[in-house]
């Protein structure tokens, strides 16, 4: 991710003398490890707490990768290109859809017992076609195309894939199971605050350069990719320096190996809800850059930065998230989170209807904040539920099944909202509301949908069917939602002043919930 079947050390709440994570510690003073990808025998807390720092260093050389070459400069660089709606779902959809080649991931693990070399390895397979992407434009300008770009694209993160597997495995035998939340939540805290800064700094960059200098924005965009792909080997070493404790896994069938999750009812029900959230989301949220840029002529900077807004209200949020869910649960703080990110949704229906621009921007700054809110609470608890209900024996097989099985539903549901963006094009619904007295008539602009909004309402209501399967799901330790969510309320009055505002919208939508339950399930 000796001579034990299982594949998970985490740990122990009551460990023993001399032990760390569940695995013998050395005795001796440990001498200065050199460049090794084997796995190590014995785990000294040394190795546990360096492990844990190269884990961060990776993240945001990570991080660093994705910002430059993911997000909104992708798309930007696609519609530069001539890319059409189909292409930019494909584009977003190529993350996701790669994931089903996990199964060579697991392979790999049980046919070398090396996550740490697998990872490695796999990263930089990952990497290297960044570099010759940014090259492209530099050397070949004339043979660059979208059609070329895709396939280069589609190698990159089937690479990422694979690593990922395996990383994810073996992050669940280093990380002790008691800090999951904590400690991935510092991590991804870390990492949005340097996106924040990278990308405000390279969309000023990119904006200046279409303003004055147009004929080098695909020149710029190589740039970025060169700089992505060295970052991305940058972390490639720090995950090369990051111990891993050594585990035998058990040599059996691969189907067989993956029926076992698909056979054990609640994990099940998680995929089932998983599989139906992620499509919801991704049927729409690949289209918001999209949208801005295309319906509203946003330019990058004002994308970037809303962007940003989201990232910040994530930071400041993350690591309450990751409090509460280690504390309460991971499928309570996603009961939460889920019904502020519907509304944020449907809110998405209502940008653009105004005239003045500075309207749209307000209405567009309060739905960033609220899905920044809401997302580092999902996405933290989504990876956390997964790893909590992976048998210990099974964990890469669990975890790669649940991963291969939303890949799927991630996949599609870009390529859906591609179609989708297309048929909807040219077509529009608009309500208005109108007072007419003796002396005055006063007509109220409701809502107004076109192109993409209906995609965001389409995505909305499927988000709220994937929530109600949520409660099928058992977690132990699980805390009614509304317990936690005056605790969290209390909370965050302190650390926020919007918290009110998410309480009461909380509360709101568990009213509405309640009453679509008793009607329709």
């Amino acid at each position: 991710m000796k001579n034990e079947s299982h594949g998970h050390r985490a740990y122990a709440r009551n460990a023993l003398p001399g032990q760390v994570n569940g695995t013998k510690i050395a005795p001796q003073t440990p001498k200065r490890e050199q460049m090794n990808l084997q796995p190590k025998e014995l785990l000294t807390e040394q190795d546990v707490r360096r492990g844990l720092k190269m884990v961060i260093g990776d993240g945001l050389a990570s991080e660093t990768m994705t910002t430059l070459t993911g997000g909104a400069f992708i798309i930007a660089m696609a519609i530069l290109l001539g890319a059409n709606n189909v292409q930019l779902g494909l584009i977003a959809a190529l993350p996701t859809m790669v994931n089903v080649f996990q199964l060579i991931s697991i392979w790999l693990v049980r046919r070398f017992n090396n996550r740490r070399g697998i990872t490695v390895i796999c990263s930089l397979l990952a990497r290297l076609p960044l570099i010759f992407i940014g090259m492209l434009p530099l050397l070949m300008p004339g043979i660059v195309t979208i059609d070329l770009i895709i396939p280069i694209l589609f190698f990159y993160y089937l690479s990422g894939a694979v690593a990922g597997a395996s990383w994810n495995s073996w992050m669940k035998d280093l990380v002790p199971e008691k800090q999951l939340g904590a400690f991935f939540a510092k991590r991804s805290s870390l990492m949005q605050s340097l996106n924040v800064a990278l990308s405000l700094l390279v969309a000023l960059g990119v904006d200046y350069i279409r303003k004055h200098y147009p004929a080098f924005e695909l020149n710029l965009y190589g740039y970025m990719f060169i700089v992505a792909g060295i970052a991305g080997l940058t972390g490639t070493l720090a995950l090369a320096s990051t111990p891993e404790p050594k585990t035998i896994f058990p040599k059996e069938n691969l189907f067989v190996m993956l029926s076992r999750p698909l056979k054990d009812p609640n994990f099940r029900r998680l995929l089932v809800f998983n599989s139906a959230w992620v499509f919801a989301v991704n049927i729409a949220a690949p289209f918001f850059t999209v949208f801005m840029m295309r319906s509203m002529g946003l330019g990058l900077s004002y994308i970037i930065g809303l962007n940003i807004l989201s990232q910040v209200s994530s930071i400041f949020t993350i690591r309450v998230w990751g409090l509460f869910a280690d504390r309460y649960s991971n499928k309570t703080i996603i009961a939460i989170g889920a019904p502020i990110y519907i509304l944020c949704l449907i809110g998405w229906c209502f940008v653009g209807i105004y005239t003045q621009l500075w309207a749209n921007l307000l209405l567009l700054a309060v739905i960033h904040l609220l899905m920044g809110f809401a997302n580092a609470g999902i996405n933290l608890s989504l990876t956390n539920i997964g790893l909590k209900l992976a048998p210990t024996a099974d964990s890469i097989v669990y975890l790669s099944t649940k991963n291969i099985v939303t890949a799927v539903f991630s996949a599609l549901a870009p390529l859906a909202g591609g179609v989708l963006a297309d048929y909807f094009t040219g077509r529009h619904l608009k309500v208005d509301a109108e007072w007419g007295g003796p002396r005055w008539t006063k007509a109220l602009h409701l809502i107004e949908l076109q192109d993409f909004s209906f995609l965001f309402l389409f995505g909305a209501l499927l988000a709220l069917i994937a929530v109600n399967r949520l409660g099928r799901v058992k977690e132990t330790g699980e805390v009614e939602k509304d317990v936690v969510v005056r605790i969290m309320r209390s909370t965050l009055r302190h650390n926020l002043k919007e918290s009110f505002l998410i309480g009461n919208l909380m509360n709101g939508y568990s009213q509405i919930r309640n009453v679509f339950r008793r009607k329709f399930f």
